[in-house]
């Protein structure tokens, strides 16, 4: 299937087909090169996550994006005051059906991979990335924070690893990430090392199995990640937006021209 099929729907952002004999689900964002994770795309992501919740003989799922950048994060626009609410509500809780996913979720990044973007593959089991492949949080520079990665980045790459991304805004190098725990492998083709993992690690599993082994090893951190996304996500739309500073620097950003802080 791709969600291009569906009727009465926008055109596509995310195509979704079968690969394996249909053991994988293929997630592709295709709205390049920015792949930006607009409130269309990730509703398309949340159907595509759905249909692997519903199908119980799969086997795992391989995320990944068309052209050169796996995506340069969530829409500015849909941060501003009238929209973040909203915005905030579905992103996470595609985060959060991404981390509870009954099946191991593969992700291939190429190019930049920041912000939402970072956040998303993250959410995964496994991240494979490209040599080309830059990491970042770029949000604090923006006058505001990631939520998601402050809930998930911790965990995956450690407290000091993760608080250099977040409160700095910059970048790291697909190599960084793999001395830090957050990239699983480093690998010139990516969607082919993480079909490849599949073949060798996944095809000749039982899908029931895998389906409880993901449950048994990964419920914890999932609740983890809940309880402490709603703490957050409350911060967020309660403290940070009620500032100066926020609004200032979503707006500089669009307008093209630095921002002028308030501290407040």
């Amino acid at each position: 299937m791709t969600t291009s099929s569906r009727e009465g729907a926008p055109p596509a952002s995310v195509d979704v087909w079968h690969d394996r004999d249909d053991r994988v689900v293929r997630v592709r964002l295709a709205r390049p090169k920015a792949n930006v994770l607009d409130a269309d795309m990730v509703a398309q992501l949340r159907e595509a996550f759905g249909v692997v919740a519903r199908d119980g003989h799969v086997k795992a799922v391989v995320l990944d994006a068309a052209g050169p950048h796996f995506s340069f994060g969530a829409s500015i626009e849909e941060h501003l005051p009238d929209a973040v609410a909203g915005m905030l509500a579905g992103f996470h809780a595609l985060i959060l059906e991404m981390l509870a996913c009954p099946v191991p979720v593969l992700v291939a990044v190429r190019g930049n991979c920041l912000g939402g973007g970072l956040e998303l593959a993250s959410a995964g089991t496994l991240l494979f990335a490209a040599p080309d492949a830059r990491l970042g949080q770029p949000e604090i520079l923006l006058g505001v924070f990631a939520p998601v990665a402050s809930c998930i980045l911790p965990e995956r790459m450690g407290q000091q690893a993760a608080d250099e991304l977040l409160l700095s805004g910059a970048h790291i190098a697909a190599d960084d990430g793999l001395r830090l725990g957050l990239v699983a492998a480093v690998a010139d083709d990516p969607e082919a090392a993480a079909l490849a993992w599949y073949d060798t690690h996944l095809a000749g599993k039982s899908a029931a199995a895998l389906r409880l082994a993901v449950t048994a090893a990964r419920g914890p951190f999932v609740d983890r990640i809940r309880a402490r996304l709603t703490e957050v996500e409350h911060l967020y739309l309660t403290d940070l937006m009620s500032t100066h500073d926020a609004l200032e620097g979503l707006t500089a950003f669009l307008e093209k021209r630095p921002a002028q802080w308030k501290d407040g």
